[in-house]
């Protein structure tokens, strides 16, 4: 089995002035191929510093960061409302996992009553359980 190695996903650094700002990770970090998520070449990966550095130059590179300025209030509004989405979700799933378990318990039970119950109509006579067979 081989093991796939994807590659890393671009993010711009923040400035002083907290305004996103692109810095190109040098050549040994981009050891696995970057993907950037301006969305000029969906699915692209770029396999060396140089490539990459040709990439933030473009217009719809430049258009994308320009953006995220632009929208920071609502990106920052928007990571809030995943906080508390996540968080909910967290809760969702724990409850579910206490259900499962509850279930997974019930039927532990069941299963071993019931084997106990085989093993009681295995050792009584057989025509009890001829008897229990009649019942429609």
């Amino acid at each position: 089995m081989e093991l796939v190695v994807e590659p890393d996903i671009y993010k711009p650094s923040i400035d002083i002035h907290g305004n996103y700002i692109d810095k190109v990770p040098s050549f040994h970090f981009i050891k696995k191929g970057i993907i950037c998520p301006c969305g000029s070449r969906k699915d692209k990966v770029y396999e060396n510093h140089s490539v990459f550095s040709n990439h933030i130059k473009t217009k719809c590179h430049q258009k994308w960061l320009s953006d995220l300025n632009l929208n920071k209030v609502n990106y920052y509004v928007e990571n809030e409302e995943f906080k508390q989405i996540i968080q909910n979700q967290k809760l969702i799933i724990a409850k579910m996992e206490k259900d499962i378990n509850t279930k997974i318990m019930t039927i532990d039970l069941l299963t071993q009553d019931l084997n106990i119950t085989r093993q009681k109509l295995n050792n009584t006579n057989c025509s009890t359980v001829n008897n229990l067979l009649d019942f429609d």
